[in-house]
């Protein structure tokens, strides 16, 4: 019979046939022939398929009706160049660049359905660089399909980021008529995402609540021990020292003190800046480790109260203490890095000077 053209072409290049360096090698003639959806007739050699690809070993070895018949593995559905590419793959275990960017979701499906992993791998890195809006459904669906998660969650990152310009695509329209169910699994996967973005910014705001108290704890007990601007302690005297590193905070705070000194509704319990005065005082005590020489106002008789009364929000309040500790200690050991590298910085430069 008479073998197509293009595809003897193509096992003579494979094999180096027609290499111009060297005499031609001599090969066993091919004794199984890949049959396209357009007539295209690829000749191959069933030891070389059958090594690759076990699906292939399995229909090889399949017994035929008639031991003369012609040997024939049909691929159909699929572009003639893209089988033919598949098959240069199953030879040289190589594919061209311009092959994946032409045909690799064929390619990506060939690699899934002839359990051929190394060509998979390549084909689902490939996808992934090249995922635009007007793509991305198609690709989910064969991601799904041909069962590449890493694929399958790169799809979906991009519909949920690029949602309003994709729910105008062909694509979507089609996978609204025809795939209802991926069309939920992609609906479900941006409200988690939602989700997920608003705890992440809830947990952000807690910790950046959380590092401002650690900082207003470390600033009362600064203005309660050195003293700063305006407020101090008896034995010195205010109004002489430089603003702190931390002025802002500071500040807020001596101005709260001020107001707690002076204030006439504290004692009824009617004013909302003293409560904050007595939480921060509260909180500092529950943090402070030596209340016997702290010199924060109320430390002392804050930790004897809370050893004799249990009040119900006692669980809340050990979190919260919690949470603040947290906060300090991990934004003392950001700082110490951040010095460190900066010492290594100044090291280095010495160096090279």
């Amino acid at each position: 019979m008479e073998t197509n053209p293009i595809a003897t072409v193509y096992l003579d290049d494979l094999y180096g046939l027609s290499s111009a360096k060297s005499e031609p090698r001599k090969l066993p003639e091919p004794d199984v022939h890949i049959l396209t959806s357009d007539g295209l007739r690829i000749p191959a050699h069933s030891s070389i398929l059958a090594s690759v690809s076990p699906v292939f070993e399995s229909i090889i070895e399949r017994p035929r009706k008639n031991r003369s018949s012609e040997r024939v593995i049909r691929i159909l559905g699929v572009p003639r160049d893209a089988v033919v590419s598949f098959v240069r793959f199953l030879y040289s275990s190589r594919c061209e660049e311009e092959h994946l960017e032409k045909y690799g979701i064929h390619l990506l499906a060939l690699s899934h359905v002839y359990l051929v992993p190394q060509l998979k791998q390549e084909c689902r890195k490939d996808l992934g660089q090249r995922l635009t809006v007007e793509n991305v459904v198609d690709v989910l669906q064969l991601a799904r399909l041909c069962d590449a998660p890493d694929l399958y969650l790169k799809c979906m990152k991009l519909v949920s980021n690029h949602f309003k310009a994709v729910e105008a695509t062909e694509g979507w329209k089609f996978l609204q008529d025809h795939d209802p169910w991926l069309e939920l699994e992609i609906l479900q996967f941006i409200d988690e995402a939602e989700k997920r973005k608003k705890r992440t910014r809830r947990h952000r705001e807690a910790q950046c609540l959380y590092l401002q108290l650690s900082e207003a704890m470390e600033c009362l007990e600064h203005i309660c021990s050195e003293g700063c601007t305006s407020v101090g302690p008896y034995d010195v005297e205010p109004g002489k020292k430089s603003p702190c590193s931390k002025y802002s905070t500071c500040q807020g705070l001596q101005m709260l003190i001020k107001h707690f000194a002076t204030c006439d509704k504290r004692v009824n319990g009617g004013c909302l800046r003293c409560k904050r005065m007595w939480q921060l005082l509260r909180l500092h005590s529950s943090i402070c480790e030596q209340s016997d020489s702290c010199r924060v106002p109320l430390c002392r008789q804050f930790k004897l109260k809370m050893l004799q009364e249990k009040t119900k929000d006692d669980a809340r309040w050990k979190l919260l203490v919690r949470k603040v500790v947290s906060a300090k200690t991990i934004s003392s050991l950001s700082k110490r890095r951040r010095e460190e590298e900066q010492r290594e910085k100044l090291g280095l430069r010495g160096l090279r000077l």
